[in-house]
């Protein structure tokens, strides 16, 4: 299938096919910046591994360098690689992932705690979309928060990313976003739940696990 390609001041539009899921995945492995469709809304990221891309990530945002960044994963088998699971954990995300649940977990990767500036933990979700998981699998981790400047609203509709954004690489068209809003953020502390964000799970779904 042909790539649709769009220009726009140096930005590649492409297709949320295989042939645009193998154009995006080649720009992040050389340090560019994606914005990509998820299951809540549209997010922007890059390899979480690459410090200097990380930094154009807070830079486009006009994102505050004392506020983390969050990562997407394929799997919970892959999340092992960089986080460390206990049984309560395991078992919530069992059930929300693949989903709009972020939990903040204890970070075992040194380079990733390095690239993005964290301390102990970080905030990782594996996103229920189709697209956005295909990127995955080519490239294991992305930072994943959503593509818009820090205070606007997040987005859905992918023609309002390519107006408000400037200074990324690829646009993946994965179309309007029919999600519930932003994913739930939580924390996890002595077996007890801890919303750090209420988004389009609620804190008594989350509960009743």
């Amino acid at each position: 299938m042909i790539i649709k390609e769009k220009k726009l001041e140096n930005i590649l539009k492409v297709n949320c096919d295989k042939e645009g899921i193998k154009v995006a995945s080649k720009i992040i492995n050389n340090g560019g910046i994606v914005i990509f469709p998820t299951d809540t809304v549209y997010g922007i990221g890059c390899d979480p591994y690459n410090k200097a891309s990380v930094e154009k990530i807070y830079k486009i945002k006009s994102r505050n360098i004392s506020k983390s960044l969050p990562v997407l994963t394929y799997s919970k088998e892959t999340a092992k690689k960089i986080v460390q699971f206990d049984e309560f954990a395991e078992k919530i995300v069992d059930k929300f992932w693949p989903g709009p649940l972020t939990i903040i977990l204890k970070i075992t990767d040194k380079k990733i705690k390095e690239s993005l500036n964290l301390k102990d933990k970080i905030a990782i979700r594996v996103p229920n979309n189709k697209c956005i998981l295909e990127l995955l699998q080519k490239c294991n981790f992305l930072v994943g928060t959503s593509a818009n400047v820090s205070g606007d609203s997040s987005y859905t509709n992918p023609e309002e990313g390519l107006q408000n954004l400037e200074g990324y690489d690829v646009f993946v068209d994965g179309g309007v976003i029919s999600g519930k809003g932003e994913s739930t953020i939580i924390e996890i502390e002595n077996n007890e739940i801890k919303i750090i964000r209420e988004g389009s799970l609620s804190k008594e779904e989350i509960l009743h696990v």
